[in-house]
């Protein structure tokens, strides 16, 4: 006992100098997997002896370690969360709320969260405002500013606060709060195409940002300066301001202001002429737009909100159940007391029942929302990842196929002035690329799916995959597909493609024959091939190719069926009821 009690005091003295000395929150960017491993020693320390408001401070400095690292990641949101909920059991309702104002922050960064980010936010201006927290009310002002920036029409009093909130920072001494305020008064009025206020606003904020020594503040004033160049046709200096910005911001990892500076790159190029170079950075906005909405990082943290939800809704189940022993114990004591009394038995018995009757409706509620939020979670990431793609087929084609087609244009018209040795090829090289740009976007956004329907669009699949592989695909369709809606049209497509592509890159296969047969209802999709085979037992534990394609059927209210062996082909058979089918038209009608 002593040995144990020596142990707790001396965890305590370290915590208190720590946070004297400001330890967790003066750890430096070059902080390494040691110093994490290391703070989430000490944080399980911490749980173990219930110093719960240690530990909810360790989360978040824990938080700050992993965004230092890997920039915009789902740890940091996991630490947030922590740190937020042992606030919530110390009744810490500073420390609470201040974590709601860094949870709002952080998911102002990603544009599909930007609804989550809005009520955690005016939650923290709230409470800060009855507790006339005036710095963190202004923190709190600038995030919901931030967000307002990008709703459509832009709010016309926009301008009037963000003013306000500049008096407010300087009335209250709040440099680093002053400088992001200017910062967002130049973006409202780049958006309002006023590239003088811009500059005048954007100047300001480099001249505090410089001297807080504000890295990212930084790069975000020399972007906003080099949309200004860009507007007066400056675009040499627009290119070296936009450089300044991505060498600070790849500093920082911040993988959203390198995907906005590569893409204003890239048109500052294409305005001077140089092809070249706007093709290269046009092909880094792509790969930063894959790395930020597409990886399974940034998927986690869209699924992040409701994943608490589900996990407050666990929380909620096991005080219920712990509840219910407690009060199993009081009507056993109950009974031992009043055993030479029937009345009291009696009452006793129905009090039992009648809490188990609660009981067992409470935990039924709780799976039923628990299910909805499941449901809710994977139709984020369905809906998240098709609008994605939609928006990147569209930049492709709207963006850099409208490039290639304007060089095709000048080189044709010029092509007398151009020797036959560089003619033929250059005519080659772009044709090439404006296939290749034309496949890449039908792939990511089929235009057979949104303007004719599921069969067209499975019937030019088919016919464009017959036209580059060597193994012959037949598409068999009975019945008439009735209308279906956009969201339950895309998941059958994309199931049937991730079905035959697989089918081309690994079963070796002379022949693959896909059969759609409709009735009233039922949709039964068949996909079998003549090639090697496959073991899907240890399949189904190695990809996510086959999990995806489970996910998709059973949202839709389906089953799939898996049979192969080797060398003797694969049949997937996937079988969909109408009724679910319907009803999801109707839903997104």
């Amino acid at each position: 006992m002593k040995c144990c009690s020596l142990r707790s005091v001396w965890r305590i003295i370290f915590l208190f100098v720590i946070i004297l000395t400001g330890g967790f929150q003066s750890v430096e960017a070059v902080t390494d997997t040691t110093s994490v491993d290391s703070l989430q020693r000490q944080i399980k320390m911490l749980v173990q002896d219930k110093l719960y408001s240690q530990a909810a401070k360790a989360y978040d400095s824990l938080g700050k370690l992993y965004h230092r690292q890997y920039g915009y990641n789902k740890y940091t949101m996991d630490s947030y969360l922590s740190s937020l909920k042992y606030y919530s059991l110390m009744g810490d309702s500073l420390g609470y709320f201040n974590q709601y104002l860094v949870i709002g922050d952080y998911y102002t960064q990603d544009y599909f969260m930007h609804a989550y980010a809005e009520q955690y936010l005016k939650k923290a201006q709230q409470y800060f405002e009855r507790t006339h927290n005036m710095p963190k009310v202004i923190e709190s002002r600038l995030g919901l500013h931030n967000i307002a920036q990008h709703v459509e029409p832009m709010p016309p009093g926009l301008k009037t606060h963000l003013r306000e909130t500049e008096r407010l920072s300087v009335q209250y001494k709040q440099p680093y709060s002053q400088a992001y305020a200017l910062s967002l008064l130049a973006n409202t009025y780049l958006l309002s195409k006023q590239p003088d206020s811009a500059y005048y606003f954007a100047s300001r904020s480099l001249i505090i940002s410089n001297r807080l020594n504000v890295n990212w503040l930084i790069g975000l004033n020399h972007f906003y300066l080099g949309l200004v160049e860009q507007f007066r046709h400056h675009s040499l200096a627009a290119i070296e301001a936009y450089q300044k910005s991505y060498n600070l911001s790849k500093a920082e990892n911040s993988l959203g202001m390198m995907r906005e500076l590569s893409r204003h790159t890239a048109d500052s190029y294409s305005r001077m002429g140089d092809y070249k170079n706007a093709y290269d950075w046009s092909s880094k906005t792509l790969d930063y737009t894959v790395q930020f909405y597409a990886s399974e990082q940034t998927k986690s943290i869209r699924l992040q909100e409701l994943d608490s939800q589900i996990k407050t809704l666990a929380v909620e189940k096991q005080l219920v159940e712990e509840k219910s022993r407690n009060q199993n114990v009081l009507n056993s004591a109950l009974f031992i007391g009043f055993i030479i009394s029937i009345i009291g038995v009696f009452t006793l018995a129905y009090l039992r029942r009648q809490q188990k009757l609660i009981d067992h409706q409470h935990t039924v509620i709780a799976q039923q929302q628990i299910r909805q939020l499941e449901l809710k979670s994977l139709r984020a990431m369905i809906e998240g990842q098709e609008g994605e793609r939609s928006r990147i087929a569209r930049d492709l084609h709207d963006g850099l196929g409208i490039q290639l087609s304007r060089i095709k244009l000048f080189i044709e018209a010029h092509q007398e002035e151009l020797p036959l040795s560089v003619k033929e090829p250059l005519n080659q090289f772009l044709d090439e690329a404006c296939t290749e740009t034309r496949l890449i976007s039908n792939d990511l956004r089929p235009y057979a799916l949104s303007t004719f329907g599921l069969v067209p669009a499975l019937e030019d699949l088919v016919q464009k995959l017959n036209l580059v592989n060597k193994t012959k695909l037949i598409l068999d369709h009975y019945g008439e597909m009735p209308p279906l809606g956009d969201e339950a049209a895309v998941m059958i497509y994309r199931v049937v493609q991730e079905l035959l592509n697989n089918a081309l890159k690994h079963a070796h296969a002379q022949m693959v024959t896909v059969q759609l047969m409709v009735n009233e209802e039922t949709t039964l999709i068949s996909v079998d091939d003549d090639g090697q085979g496959a073991d899907f037992d240890n399949l189904q534990s190695k990809g996510n190719g086959i999990s995806n394609i489970q996910s998709r059927i059973a949202y839709l209210g389906g089953q799939v069926m898996w049979h192969g062996e080797a060398g003797k082909g694969t049949s997937v058979m996937i079988s969909l009821p109408m009724q679910k089918l319907q009803k999801l038209e109707a839903f997104v009608a």
